[in-house]
Order: C-alpha cells, then sequence, then structure tokens
C-alpha cells in the first residue's frame, strides 16, 4: 500500500512541474488526461477563465457501447476520438497537451494520437 501512495506522490509532483510550464489559454486551451485503474477522462481547459470547454471518459454512453472496459488502449483511442469530435463542434482547433504526470505511452499516448487523428493540432 505504501508503494502505490508514493508512486501517486510522485505522479503529483511531475505533475506540478508539467502545470507550471503548460498552461491552457483561449486560443490554445489544455488537454488533460486522467487515468484510473478503470476509466479513463480527459477534459480541454480554459485556464485564463478557469473553465471546462469540453470533456470526455471512458464513462460517456457513446463510449460504453463501443468498447467493454474503460481501462484499456481501445477506450482511450475512442475517448480521444469524441474529445476532437467535441472540441471541433465547440470551436477548439488547438490544444496545448498536459499528460497529468504519467508517462506518454499506453493509453495517454493513445488518447492522444486519436485526439489528433480527430483533427486537434498539438
Amino acid at each position: 500500500m505504501l508503494k502505490l501512495a508514493s508512486k501517486n506522490r510522485t505522479r503529483q509532483r511531475i505533475h506540478r512541474r508539467i502545470r507550471a510550464r503548460v498552461i491552457g489559454r483561449g486560443e490554445a486551451p489544455r488537454l488533460n488526461v486522467y487515468r484510473s485503474l478503470n476509466h479513463i477522462y480527459a477534459q480541454v481547459i480554459d485556464d485564463s477563465r478557469g473553465q471546462t470547454l469540453v470533456s470526455a471518459s471512458s464513462l460517456d454512453k457513446e463510449v460504453r457501447k463501443t468498447v467493454k472496459s474503460g481501462g484499456n488502449v481501445a477506450a482511450a483511442k475512442t475517448v480521444g476520438q469524441i474529445l476532437a469530435t467535441r472540441a471541433k463542434a465547440a470551436g477548439v482547433a488547438r490544444v496545448v497537451f498536459d499528460r497529468g504526470g504519467y508517462g506518454y505511452h499506453g493509453r495517454v499516448k493513445a488518447l492522444a494520437d486519436a485526439a489528433r487523428e480527430g483533427g486537434l493540432k498539438f
């Protein structure tokens, strides 16, 4: 149990360091990713206004229809595609990517690649 707690503290420390440099503004809001064991969540946030513009997660009904589990690469790809579609509908074309302190591989990379394929530029 102690190992998991320290692993999460390390991730949070890395995330604070990333957030010191990655700021979402009106012309390029921040695409934030949160990954749990069973699900993945993504938000497009305008930090200058303190407002979430669009969000998607593996808990959404659209995602639940297509994938069985929310904690795998297939779910992350679906969430990335849906997020890109919603962001384009909201008028967002460019974002800055905030990986949330997670390594850029696996589910985080799959979500980012799917968002890029969906038309988001970062």
